[in-house]
């Protein structure tokens, strides 16, 4: 992001911050968003995903106070004013709404031994679009690790705020999540995706060298939570099928299996909903492995046939995409010079990521967009986007 940009921002926050508080913050903080390229519901089976982070994400103000309460401000939420909590008494609230992502993991780190020992005053505005699939919940998390490390001094490394940012979203949000959206928002790198075997947290950063084509996202503007969507219920498909093939074969995940194990054992599972949950989650896995080959040896083309056949599972075979993904990959790839389109994130609403030859983008979006709000009756949002980094101070 441009110096001026981020400038104009820090001075933004700054300005909310003595506005709300009546006071300086202590500092101004940035943790991005993150796009997953491929490998969708694959990071709970324990397979592999190529997630990049972004140049948009989430921005707090924060400063210490003497009286141990937390005292939570979003611009993106006005409407609910200042959320207080106390320190020492930490638990979901549903009138915290929001709110709750940051508790949750300031009592992790508490719970974990890091001293979070004063109450803290904290701003927050994004320029993710919520509920869009594209993590600001994550980014909230991983942003107020940071924030926490930065103002207490303590040291805690990026993978240890994306492990207790997950756990802060598993054991206090209460949506079983994998790794993913955390560490790649905490583990970001300008110009890169992440390469990341979700099973062993071994990673490595492949440079997005796209050349004459760009990164798309659009966002169906149909809400949708992970907690009260089929998330949870997909998982333990998953999960039920996996206990059924270990009764033949000796694995702890379906990401150890190929294409030709699942195939040859798949027999076992005996109920074909879940035959087809954890067929996605084989099959995903190695489309993401040989997607990622694809990218290194610069065949886009190849990269982008993997990003349809990707979607075409996730509709077919996990059925979490629905009427507004659909129609926005279908819409997608009719269009000119697109090379590749498929959901990201959850599913159930949210957004895809297309990679759109440079010189087709604005008929892209044009016509995209057209064709969607014809179908759903109201707009989707388009942004072009790069990889960014990981969190840091303005």
């Amino acid at each position: 992001m441009e110096r001026g940009m981020l400038s104009g921002m820090k001075e933004k926050l700054q300005q909310e911050f003595k506005r709300v508080f009546g006071r300086e913050a202590q500092g101004v903080y940035f943790a991005p968003g993150r796009v997953n390229l491929i490998g969708e519901h694959t990071d709970y089976n324990g397979g592999h995903v190529f997630p990049c982070a972004l140049t948009i994400g989430t921005y707090a103000a924060a400063a210490k106070n003497t009286d141990n309460m937390l005292r939570f401000y979003s611009m993106n939420f006005e409407e609910k004013g200042v959320i207080v909590a106390d320190l020492l008494d930490l638990k979901k609230e549903e009138a915290h709404d929001w709110a709750n992502y940051p508790k949750g993991v300031l009592k992790v780190m508490r719970d974990a031994g890091y001293p979070v020992d004063a109450g803290m005053d904290i701003v927050y505005f994004g320029n993710i679009p919520n509920s869009s699939g594209l993590s600001s919940s994550a980014s909230v998390e991983v942003l107020t690790a940071y924030v926490a490390r930065e103002l207490f001094g303590f040291d805690v490394d990026f993978i240890e705020i994306a492990k207790l940012s997950q756990k802060a979203e598993n054991e206090f949000i209460g949506v079983n999540c994998g790794i993913m959206d955390q560490f790649s928002i905490a583990m970001g790198k300008e110009g890169h995706a992440i390469f990341l075997d979700t099973a062993a947290l071994s990673y490595e950063y492949a440079p997005i060298a796209l050349k004459d084509a760009k990164i798309v996202i659009a966002s169906s503007n149909k809400k949708r939570g992970l907690g009260d969507s089929k998330y949870n219920e997909r998982r333990g498909e998953c999960e039920a099928a996996l206990e059924r093939l270990k009764t033949v074969i000796d694995i702890k995940s379906l990401g150890e299996l190929s294409e030709e194990e699942f195939e040859k054992n798949r027999s076992v599972i005996a109920d074909p909903v879940k035959e087809r949950r954890a067929k996605h989650a084989v099959y995903e896995n190695q489309r993401t492995i040989k997607a990622v080959a694809a990218l290194m040896a610069n065949d886009i083309e190849e990269f982008g046939k993997l990003m349809i056949a990707s979607h075409e599972s996730l509709r077919d075979d996990y059925e979490v995409t629905g009427t507004e993904l659909d129609t926005l990959v279908s819409a997608a790839l009719s269009q000119e010079g697109v090379i590749g389109s498929r959901m990201t994130g959850a599913g159930f609403g949210g957004c895809t990521v297309s990679i759109v030859r440079t010189g087709a983008v604005d008929a892209f979006i044009k016509n995209v967009g057209g064709i969607y709000k014809d179908k759903i009756g109201y707009a989707a949002d388009f942004y072009v986007v790069d990889a960014g980094c990981g969190p840091h101070t303005l």
